[in-house]
């Protein structure tokens, strides 16, 4: 019996998908912004404020009051999970506790919406890329 003819291997593309890379950023936003409290740049680039300030205030019973209270608590930075990763990481479970369902929410309507939108504009995004992206040798397609 003879053998039988292997079949050769696929070429695969090595175009990046801008609509995979909008994708990606779109569920990275669900993901910082959920437990950052901010967008995935603004995690990146924010400055490093996480910390405790020194309140004083005057109780007519008690006199004047000193107290600790958390500053930059609101927004979580790259630069905070590095100087101070144990209150860092403590807000972002906390901010995970609030937020789970909500970031599951979004990330079920972005992926059916990128599915759904890719499904049916594949005629448009085809024309495109075999028409402007293709010839101009770009690497990247929609």
């Amino acid at each position: 019996m003879a053998r039988r003819r292997k079949s050769s291997p696929r070429r695969r593309s090595r175009a990046t998908s801008l609509l995979n890379v909008a994708e990606s950023y779109a569920y990275a936003n669900i993901l910082t912004t959920g437990l950052m409290g901010t967008s995935p740049v603004g995690f990146i680039t924010g400055k490093a404020d996480l910390g405790f300030e020194e309140v004083r205030s005057y109780n007519q019973l008690t006199g004047n009051t000193t107290s600790l209270e958390m500053v930059g608590g609101k927004v979580i930075s790259l630069g905070d999970l590095i100087s101070a990763p144990d209150q860092a990481f403590g807000i972002v479970q906390n901010n995970f506790m609030n937020n789970y369902q909500q970031m599951a929410v979004q990330s079920l309507g972005i992926g059916i919406g990128f599915r759904l939108g890719k499904r049916l504009l594949r005629r448009p995004i085809s024309n495109v890329n075999r028409n402007i992206f293709k010839p101009l040798g770009a690497g990247f397609k929609l």
